[in-house]
Formats: structure tokens, C-alpha cells, sequence
């Protein structure tokens, strides 16, 4: 049931965030919610809009992925919030749970970056090791959850410099490790601990979004250093999907201490 709810969650989520006039639909009146009604995304996905009623229902388990697809495309989805829908509808069977320590081959790996901040993360935002200037640069950080510090801890406001996309960001990335996950209890742990301590969190969980970053910019400053600027890569793991390096390469005119 609770699969079932996500699902139904994120179909009214990005329904609302649909302006009726830019998909072809002719006016009707007075609406007194944002978005497309049921039956509009019915007729544009070409399904029944009774059937589309029990999917947001949660009263339709297993759509086929030829449904998705046409609500995939209704919505405007991208690819990531395609492959979420469909992770969603057909979660796995499995509990794959996140590793609690990193291999020792990569730990030797972040002994051989010395000139950028590196990590080794977990999808759930566990920092599971990291180098000397990612203790320098992240100070506690370096040591924790970095989603929990983000929320919970008041210093993460005055170090990341652009502390409200780094927030949309985590959470939307939480959200596609859900769907990824469901069976997980530390995914649902984590998550109900941060919807249930943080407001802030718990506005941008209901806003439905969910993405990927695999590199971008970052932006903190330092209380020993300043501002600093990093270009940031997510360097994923063929053998541990739910673990990845990150390294931080200093921008022109960040300059680090060498360590």
C-alpha cells in the first residue's frame, strides 16, 4: 500500500504543475486547483479516466509500462522522472541496503587525491570516509550524514552559500533513492526523521521532485577560508550502485592549504 501511495503522490504532484493551456486543451472554465484534472491527463495519456481515478486512488496496482509511458509523456516527464514513475509502479522484491563502511580499495583512492576535497558518500548522504582537505573544508560534516547537517544543523545555513538549492537538490535525490529502494528501513528511517524534525524538509519532500546530479557547482564559505567555489563530480560505483566517490575541484581562485 504504501508503494502504491508514492506513486499516487507523485502523479498528483506533477498533474499540478501542468498549465492545461500549453497542452492543447481547449478552456473550461474556472478551475479551483493548478494543473490538469484527472480526466484531462486520461484523454492526453489516451487512457480511461476511470482507470486513471483508481491509479490516484491507489485503488489500480500494476499498471503496464505501455501506461506509464503515455503518462510518462503526458506529464512532460524526463528521463529521471520517467525512470521514477516506472520505479515506483514496479518496485523490486529485494532489500538492498547501504553499505556502512567503504572498500579498502577506496579508501586508497582518496589516500591518492591530495590537491581536492574527496568523499566517499552513500545515496543516503552517509559519509563513509574522506580525505584531509574534506575534513578541512566540511569540518564536522565530513564525519556525517550530510542531509541531516543540512537540515538540522544552523551552522550548514552560513556554510553552504546557496543553502536553499542545496536543499531542493538533497531531497529531490532522496526521493529517487526511494523509489530505487522502497523496501529499504533506512531509506524510510532517514526519511521520516527528516520530514518529521525539519519544516523545510518536509515542504520540499511534498513538492514531488526528484533528480539526479552527477556533477555541478558548489558554493560555501569557510570560517578559516572564505568563500570558496568547487565544481563537483558524482563518481559512481558499477559494483556498489549505493555508494560514490565525490570530489571537489577548486575553482579559479579557490585556493586550499596543502595538507
Amino acid at each position: 500500500m504504501a508503494v502504491r501511495e508514492d506513486l499516487a503522490e507523485f502523479l498528483k504532484s506533477r498533474r499540478a504543475r501542468i498549465d492545461p493551456h500549453d497542452s492543447g486543451l481547449p478552456p473550461s472554465g474556472l478551475r479551483r486547483v493548478p494543473g490538469l484534472r484527472r480526466s484531462e491527463l486520461a484523454h492526453l495519456a489516451g487512457i480511461s479516466a476511470e482507470y486513471y481515478q483508481r491509479l490516484e486512488q491507489r485503488r489500480a496496482a500494476n499498471p503496464s509500462g505501455d501506461v506509464l509511458d503515455s503518462l510518462a509523456a503526458a506529464l512532460r516527464l524526463n528521463p529521471i522522472e520517467t525512470e521514477h514513475l516506472h520505479a515506483l509502479a514496479h518496485p523490486p522484491r529485494t532489500v538492498e541496503t547501504a553499505a556502512a563502511a567503504p572498500r579498502p580499495e577506496l579508501l586508497r583512492i582518496l589516500d591518492l587525491i591530495d590537491k581536492a576535497p574527496a568523499v566517499v558518500i552513500t545515496d543516503l548522504f552517509d559519509v563513509l570516509a574522506g580525505n584531509p582537505l574534506a575534513h578541512y573544508v566540511f569540518g564536522p560534516m565530513a564525519d556525517k550524514n550530510m542531509a541531516r547537517a543540512l537540515f538540522f544543523d544552523p551552522a550548514a545555513r552560513e556554510f553552504y552559500r546557496d543553502w536553499d538549492g542545496v536543499a531542493a537538490a538533497t531531497v529531490a535525490q532522496l526521493r529517487r533513492v526511494v523509489g530505487l529502494y522502497p523496501n529499504d528501513p533506512a531509506t524510510h528511517a532517514i526519511i521520516d526523521e527528516l520530514a518529521t524534525g525539519s519544516a523545510e524538509f518536509a515542504t520540499l519532500w511534498r513538492s514531488g521532485d526528484v533528480e539526479v546530479r552527477t556533477h555541478g557547482g558548489k558554493l560555501v564559505r569557510h570560517p578559516h577560508s572564505g568563500d570558496l567555489s568547487f565544481s563537483y563530480e558524482n563518481l559512481e560505483l558499477p559494483g556498489d550502485p549505493r555508494q560514490r566517490i565525490v570530489t571537489f575541484t577548486p575553482d579559479p581562485g579557490t585556493t586550499l592549504p596543502t595538507l
